[in-house]
């Protein structure tokens, strides 16, 4: 039983850990870029949308579809971005901990 206890009050401490990491990372702010650095797209740590800059030479009628996908590439860029940063934080955080094979966190 006192490992049972052990593992609990570590789950605990991971788990505040876990929410502490969680605000610091919903306060960063991460870009990802397309079109060599033309259009640039930046998230919070929760992947919300903060800003989109774009390059004033996009500006132009007949750029309107490269402009659309170079929006959506450089949305995507700043999402993987986000996702690594969490991957890594994560991966800090439940360093040592023994976790079932696959399993996740967060749920």
């Amino acid at each position: 039983m006192k490992n049972l206890g052990n593992m609990l009050k570590q789950a605990q401490q991971m788990q505040a850990k876990m929410q502490e990491m969680q605000a610091e990372l919903e306060a960063r702010e991460v870009q990802g870029a397309a079109g060599g650095g033309m259009v640039t797209v930046t998230l919070n740590g929760k992947s919300e949308l903060k800003s989109i800059t774009i390059d004033p030479a996009l500006m132009k009628e007949d750029e309107r579809e490269v402009l659309e996908d170079l929006i959506k590439a450089a949305h995507a860029d700043a999402k993987t971005r986000v996702e690594r940063e969490m991957a890594e934080q994560m991966q800090k955080l439940t360093a040592g901990m023994p976790l079932p094979p696959g399993m996740k966190l967060p749920f």
